[in-house]
């Protein structure tokens, strides 16, 4: 266990988010749940308002198909259509590209009960297969790109050949959505909670919340999913915060009423799909059935990963840095979605409100002592923390002294992340820094011990492809 550095989260092997990844298959996610809330006509007739392209014409040679529903989402950073108040206010400037800031495989299982997201990094090192340019009509050979060169080079037909061909995952559907979109969704369905266990503050986009829970609107949380300035932790930060975001707005989607109100769905729907393309295949009828059958979905019906990565700063010739590809545990990962396995280990529900801390319990290793003459004081603590997370080094030990009145929680100061997020445990206890202890954090119990408080992490990564459940990073 290494020192925390200064705002950075214990854990650092997490690869590069794309800043769009969350967001739109956010706005997916409402989309696809918000039609089984009213009547086919409705349906119907807005499905005109969907730009249509044909991502899979003229291919060949593709995957098998597995089990499920695959769909491959892109984001364009496109902005024409935002004023230039929205752009000043929400720090929207400079000239947009015709490249994706976002593409993710969003996996809708056979029985229609779970989603998987996996977010494919912008920068990931990729092959673009043989292929004409879309601008210019010159045909291009094989050839090292960043992934999200394959949209600039041939459009939506180069970047899903070129996706299947580094999954294996053969793509069913097609959706593209753009900085509108997201916005309009947030604001159309009242906006959505987060809440965060520190102040955020970025200069680069404005953000600027105290700790604390907020409801935030559609600028606000533009702001709050493309932030990477605000605790050092750059895109890994980011992403954890898009992963809270979407969690929260599919809660707020299937819990407020809304995909059961007619007129409300109608206008939910209407503001997503002025800025939506799909395949032609991806129609109103798709939709419709696909989210009649996947009623009663939830928060803890999602969950969120990221392609694991062997390398962040791999450099190619002619490129610059990329994002390479783990290929061992990428090719399992996606085996895992062709086969329509949660990715995700299985955690049992609490309904029990629990704190928000920085680090994760599961992260924190604690040797507990009795410094009482309550016999099985320290056991008892013992067992209260290992029940809610933490690693502990049982059987509790006797503290020289036997008169200690308050908890101590003695702790290395360059942990102290790890020490705040114990303390919040341990209602009453007093902290005391020991330089040079290490890693291992040592808990007195003193006569006021009454119980340890359950708390949860934000970093709540879990199992081998490093999955999070939404309902494990939603406010309590």
């Amino acid at each position: 266990m290494r020192p925390e550095r200064r705002g950075n989260p214990d854990k650092r092997s997490r690869p590069e988010r794309s800043r769009w990844g969350m967001r739109m298959a956010t706005t997916l996610s409402v989309l696809v749940l918000a039609a089984g809330g009213i009547g086919h006509a409705i349906v119907t007739s807005l499905d005109t308002e969907i730009g249509r392209v044909d991502p899979f014409k003229d291919m060949k040679n593709r995957p098998a198909p597995g089990h499920g529903t695959n769909i491959l989402v892109v984001g364009t950073d496109g902005r024409d259509k935002i004023t230039p108040q929205l752009k000043e206010k929400y720090r929207l400037g400079g000239a947009p590209c015709r490249c994706t800031d976002t593409i993710m495989l969003v996996h809708i299982s056979a029985d229609h009960k779970r989603a998987s997201m996996v977010s494919l990094p912008r920068d990931s090192y990729a092959e673009i297969p043989p292929h004409t340019d879309a601008t210019t009509g010159r045909r291009h050979q094989r050839h090292p790109v960043k992934l999200n060169a394959a949209y600039a080079e041939g459009g939506p037909t180069l970047t899903v050949r070129t996706v299947e061909h580094m999954t294996g995952v053969k793509i069913d559907h097609y959706l593209e959505l753009d900085f509108i979109s997201f916005m309009k969704t947030v604001d159309t369905i009242g906006g959505v909670e987060i809440c965060t266990a520190k102040p955020m503050k970025d200069a680069y986009t404005g953000l600027d919340l105290p700790a604390g829970t907020h409801k935030l609107d559609g600028g606000a949380a533009l702001q709050y999913v493309r932030s990477r300035h605000v605790d050092g932790a750059s895109d890994l930060g980011r992403m954890q915060r898009q992963q809270r975001f979407m969690a929260a707005l599919i809660d707020q989607a299937t819990s407020n009423g809304t995909m059961l109100n007619p007129v409300r769905f109608q206008q939910v729907i209407a503001s997503m799909l002025s800025s939506v393309r799909a395949d032609q295949g991806f129609g109103a009828e798709q939709m419709l059935s696909l989210a009649k059958a996947m009623r009663g979905f939830t928060a803890a019906s999602s969950e969120f990963t990221s392609v694991p990565v062997s390398d962040t700063s791999f450099p190619v010739k002619g490129i610059g840095s990329t994002v390479k590809w783990d290929p061992v545990k990428a090719k399992r990962l996606f085996a895992a979605v062709r086969a329509d396995k949660p990715l995700a280990p299985f955690v049992p529900r609490s309904t029990v409100r629990k704190k928000l801390v920085e680090v994760s319990p599961q992260q924190i290793r604690v040797q507990v002592y009795n410094g009482t003459r309550v016999h099985g004081l320290g056991a008892r603590l013992d067992v209260a923390l290992r029940g809610t997370g933490f690693r502990t080094s049982a059987p509790a030990l006797n503290w020289p002294r036997r008169d200690v009145a308050r908890t101590i929680v003695w702790f290395d100061p360059r942990w102290d992340r790890s020490a705040r997020s114990l303390a919040t445990a341990l209602p009453g206890c007093e902290l005391r820094p020991v330089p040079g202890q290490g890693p291992l954090f040592k808990v007195t119990a003193g006569t006021n011990f009454r119980g340890v408080l359950p708390v949860r992490a934000e970093n709540a990564f879990q199992g081998e492809f490093g999955a999070v459940t939404g309902d494990q990073v939603i406010c309590a």
